[in-house]
């Protein structure tokens, strides 16, 4: 079979789903702005319109399944608005992003990117919102721990028990982290740590209990895939019921981080005692057969190949068809600083490559409903880019991050800023939930 652009564009926008062979070739071959063109006519099918907030955190009308192939309705008409120009640029690349006023579609020279581009992304579903939102949480990303022994060669935040800049913090400084978010306004911490092994289980489900008791309002998106197998190696309990006893304290969702790669060829060369790819997908199997609700992740942009690229995105979506409890797919780009691997890694993923994977991601995951552009990891002018490419939510303002500091990369924001970054873009901005509840509108 002879593959083509038009071809797979004729069968996205009948609601068929992207075969592996189709997804090498869109990621391969597709010229950039046709492929971004292409994903954000599809994101605007998935999420034309606000959905009101349901009258508690965790209601099913939140967090109903997506079934694979019918997340984009068939046969749906498209109707065109007027020209409205956006101007946005990336260093000395610009772009005139502009709203068709035709039916014509576009047909663009991948080559225009390298200097002065036209992109025409954005053509709405008739009888719905004509005007979709982009979103953000105000949250923070605090670290009760930097001791890890699991020796990950991309990282370099962790330290080895005993070193002398090595940390753990006590439940009280934690909650007096999460109390500074809270004044300015945070409704989602999002707690990570190394893999350290003096912690009991029970400091973990103190943590969220605390957390739940003196900030309600607070939704704890708490702890990663691997940290929830060291709490299983350390107390000697299964997944599953290290998950069951952090959903009896309090925890109804999991960050989606640690995924790096979902390819065990990859995963062997950088995060060995992380295990292979299932270690990280049964962990967010059995949280989300409890009823937790995760995000899927992807760190990018290192020593992965094209193929292990599709692989890991088989995997997102073979999970999701199987429980449908991820909320939404976040990808970045590898920061290098201070890690062993930064000597080893030559070229880095710039925006362009980025640009790519959001448009693709939007298009192969057809059954899970948001893509998250990321301001922090990519800077900002690249994740209002995003918002054109097939994005629909601008991610967290992340008043607390150490993580990607300790590879010098510093991104700071406020919740004004997020709001003018994704207003200048061309989108109403709502504030919303871990679990993509609205609450409030601009």
């Amino acid at each position: 079979m002879i593959l083509c652009f038009e071809a797979l564009e004729e069968k996205l926008l009948s609601g068929q789903r992207l075969s592996r062979e189709d997804g090498l070739w869109l990621w391969q071959q597709a010229p950039l702005l046709e492929l971004g063109r292409l994903a954000q006519q599809v994101r605007l099918r998935l999420n034309p319109a606000i959905a009101p907030r349901p009258k508690a955190v965790g209601d099913t009308a939140v967090s109903s399944r997506l079934g694979g192939r019918d997340v984009a309705p068939r046969g749906m008409d498209l109707a065109v608005p007027q020209a409205h120009p956006v101007e946005l640029s990336i260093d000395d690349c610009r772009f005139s992003i502009e709203r068709p006023s035709s039916n014509r579609q576009s047909k663009i020279d991948n080559r225009k990117f390298q200097g002065v581009g036209v992109l025409v992304p954005q053509a709405h579903p008739v009888g719905l919102h004509p005007e979709p939102v982009v979103t953000f949480v105000v949250d923070s990303n605090p670290n009760y721990t930097n001791v890890c022994i699991t020796d990950c060669v991309f990282c370099a935040f962790y330290r080895k028990p005993g070193a002398a800049d090595s940390y753990t913090l006590t439940i009280e400084q934690v909650m007096e982290k999460i109390q500074r978010s809270v004044e300015r306004g945070a409704t989602t911490v999002l707690l990570q740590g190394g893999h350290n092994p003096s912690l009991s289980l029970d400091y973990y489900t103190r943590l969220v209990r605390e957390t739940r008791r003196r900030f309600p309002q607070v939704t704890p998106h708490f702890f990663t895939a691997s940290e929830i197998t060291m709490m299983a190696q350390v107390s000697g309990l299964s997944i599953r019921e290290v998950l069951q006893r952090l959903k009896d304290a309090g925890q109804f969702t999991l960050p989606g981080g640690g995924a790096e790669i979902l390819s065990d060829r990859i995963r062997r060369r950088l995060a060995t005692k992380k295990g292979p790819a299932e270690a990280w997908l049964s962990v967010h199997r059995e949280a989300h057969k409890l009823g937790f609700k995760s995000t899927a992740t992807m760190m990018f942009g290192h020593i992965e190949q094209d193929e292990d690229i599709l692989e890991h995105l088989d995997h997102i979506r073979t999970l999701q068809d199987e429980t449908g409890g991820f909320t939404a797919f976040i990808p970045w780009s590898f920061k290098p600083g201070n890690t062993p691997l930064e000597k080893a890694i030559k070229v880095h993923a710039g925006p362009t490559q980025y640009l790519r994977m959001i448009a693709f991601s939007r298009l192969y995951l057809d059954n899970v409903r948001h893509i998250q552009a990321s301001w922090f990891s990519e800077g900002k002018k690249t994740g209002q880019i995003a918002l054109h490419f097939g994005a629909d939510d601008f991610g967290g303002t992340l008043f607390e991050e150490n993580v990607h500091a300790a590879a010098d990369f510093i991104n700071k924001t406020t919740i004004d800023e997020v709001v003018t970054l994704i207003q200048e873009s061309g989108f109403p901005a709502a504030q919303r939930t871990t679990l993509y509840e609205i609450l409030r509108k601009w």
